[in-house]
């Protein structure tokens, strides 16, 4: 693919989105029952924690996995060997241990690089993008502004998600399960091996796993008796937004569009949690679309190939910043929670 081939989509009167949609099924087969996330009730509720499940029968709608925990599983595709060296990566020690910027939940907002020597350099990067130059931030942490952040710690400055996936399942029947667990010792042995009574000190007894410990109706999972799909929206309204000097405006936003195409449609594992596993669907092969302001859509197809080519040239055009490495300071960690609880 040319270079210029997708310039069109970055044009002031271009699409406003390229939306991919992608049937999923579990593992296991259509029908099988998956896990869905549990979320922490309301504050102040009693209720227990629970799946995100709106509707009922045939309208009913799960929430599968959430736009912030896509971002998070799609990012560390820029540690792979294959695809590393088309986004500078920087390394962070802590204490003998090292931390990709890729890894941090922040990103490059995240306490942890904010306690590092990079610091200053992050923060006049995220007053540059403020003031319509994201060129410096591209050439530290390019993936900030594809999946967003905020640094609100800091300069307050924030950067909009360009690449938005959700999965939801449709039509979905909730179902509980009961556990039991079996201790190896009897109470009799408890007590004289561990030289208390059983009865008192039962609740901890269990807690420690030394006693049987019954579990009653939990989350069993759900069955999906509609559809699983993942959607994935690249907001090109956002790209086109990238401020940088004239000379290299073009080619930031070339450099982004590229990364965010690679992160849509390169394929990745669906290993969501423990119970939930999916695959591609063989019924359905995935569809992109370009949308446009006016509610035009036409439909497109983008391989992954096609798209590590774009996003190839793209970088080598722009430039890929270098690889840094950091070490976590303690005293400026200390000043960060200083400044927090104040």
């Amino acid at each position: 693919m040319e270079i210029s081939g997708l310039d069109y989509w970055i044009a002031e009167a271009g699409p406003s989105a390229f939306v991919l949609k992608e049937r999923l099924e579990p593992a296991g087969g259509s029908g099988d029952v998956i896990f869905p996330p549990t979320f922490a009730p309301p504050e102040r509720s009693k209720d227990s924690p629970g799946y995100i499940i709106d509707g009922e029968g045939e309208d009913s709608v799960c929430l599968v996995d959430s736009v912030g925990s896509q971002s998070n599983r799609l990012e560390p595709l820029f540690q792979q060997e294959r695809f590393k060296d088309l986004v500078p990566q920087v390394e962070i020690d802590v204490e003998g241990r090292s931390i990709n910027l890729l890894e941090l939940g922040h990103r490059a907002a995240d306490a942890v690089v904010r306690s590092t020597d990079l610091a200053d350099d992050l923060q006049s990067a995220f007053k540059a993008y403020d003031n319509g130059e994201g060129s410096p931030l591209a050439r530290l942490a390019p993936t900030s502004i594809v999946f967003g952040s905020w640094d609100s710690r800091e300069t307050q400055v924030k950067v909009p998600r360009l690449i938005s996936s959700t999965i939801r399942a449709y039509n979905v029947e909730k179902l509980t399960r009961s556990a039991q667990y079996f201790a190896a010792l009897e109470n009799d042995a408890v007590e004289q091996l561990l030289g208390v009574d059983v009865q008192k000190e039962r609740k901890s007894l269990s807690k420690a796993g030394f006693l049987d410990a019954p579990s009653g109706h939990t989350h069993g999972g759900i069955r999906v008796l509609g559809r699983i799909e993942r959607s994935t929206i690249l907001n090109l309204t956002a790209v086109r937004a990238l401020g940088a000097s004239l000379d290299e405006q073009q080619r930031l936003r070339r450099y982004i569009l590229g990364l965010a195409l690679l992160t849509a449609v390169a394929p990745v594992d669906l290993f969501l949690r423990q119970g939930c596993l999916l695959v591609q669907s063989l019924e359905e092969p995935p569809s992109g679309q370009l949308v446009y302001r006016d509610g035009r859509r036409t439909d497109i197809s983008l391989t992954a190939v096609e798209a590590e080519d774009y996003a190839r040239k793209a970088a080598c055009k722009f430039g890929v910043g270098e690889n840094r490495r950091a070490q976590f300071d303690k005293r400026l960690a200390r000043a960060v929670f200083e400044k927090a609880k104040k």
